[in-house]
């Protein structure tokens, strides 16, 4: 029977993540990890539904909390794109240990960046989905604007993100500008997914041209045509997890013949 479970691990700083682990009714096709949006959490609709129709297309799908948000322990305002790396990057391992290596990465606006940043570190990754992904973490600062000096000055400053106030330190600000997507993307070897819509008001669709320019192939762009950046419509979360869910099986190798006794056994096990 497909099911919801609960599912945490440690970050590399002993604090402990909280995550959702979706499980078909038989045996995973592969494992996939659906990476937030900057301040979001795992909760969050198209997060959900997104993750449970890849449920329903045999694909288990791990979708977790980053340090400091959601249900996840420790400090937002100590916390940088760098941190989010770590996070996702032991996301990963655990699952590698627990169940099977995870071949694909799904990432939501900054999720993108972290999933385009991360996945060539990542062996055994096959394919790479963003929706609505920025292709400089840069991108950023304008949710800053009228706080950028303050925070340069001060050391940080509450900022008001999607009405709700985080505290944003200097050294986020320094964290962002030391990393390069597009070089990344430009190295990376993976089969590459881009979904953006062209009416995104947070994160320009200019920037899907630039991810999609730089990254080899085999690669791919879908315009979510109407769609917002959040995907709030259940008709737009629905199209883009149907569409993965086919796209994914021409790259994935199938978990059901290749990982036969790890993954029956851990699965039984929960």
């Amino acid at each position: 029977m497909a099911k919801t479970i609960p599912y945490t691990f440690h970050n590399p700083d002993g604090r402990e993540l909280s995550g959702k682990l979706e499980l078909p009714d038989c045996p995973p096709k592969a494992f996939a990890i659906f990476v937030h949006c900057f301040t979001g959490n795992k909760d969050f609709s198209a997060n959900r539904r997104i993750s449970r129709t890849l449920r329903e297309h045999g694909f288990a799908v791990l979708r977790f909390d980053f340090t400091g948000l959601g249900a996840s322990e420790g400090d937002f305002s100590e916390t940088n794109f760098s941190s989010n790396l770590r996070d996702l990057k032991s996301a990963y391992q655990q699952l590698e240990r627990e169940y099977s290596a995870p071949q694909i990465l799904i990432g939501h606006s900054l999720g993108g960046a972290a999933v385009l940043t991360l996945a060539s570190e990542l062996q055994n990754i096959k394919a790479v989905i963003t929706i609505g992904a920025p292709s400089s973490t840069v991108h950023l600062t304008h949710l800053f604007k009228g706080h950028l000096e303050k925070i340069e000055n001060c050391g940080e400053s509450e900022v008001e993100i999607g009405g709700r106030p985080f505290t944003i330190k200097k050294q986020f600000l320094e964290d962002i500008k030391s990393h390069k997507v597009l070089e990344k993307v430009q190295r990376m070897r993976k089969a590459l997914l881009i979904f953006h819509s062209p009416e995104d008001e947070t994160v320009e669709i200019e920037n899907a041209k630039d991810i999609y320019t730089h990254a080899r192939h085999p690669k791919s762009f879908i315009s979510l045509s109407g769609a917002d950046h959040l995907l709030t419509k259940a008709q737009d979360t629905e199209y883009v997890a149907n569409i993965i869910a086919s796209w994914c099986d021409r790259y994935i190798e199938d978990d059901n013949i290749n990982s036969q006794e790890t993954v029956p056994n851990k699965l039984a096990a929960s």
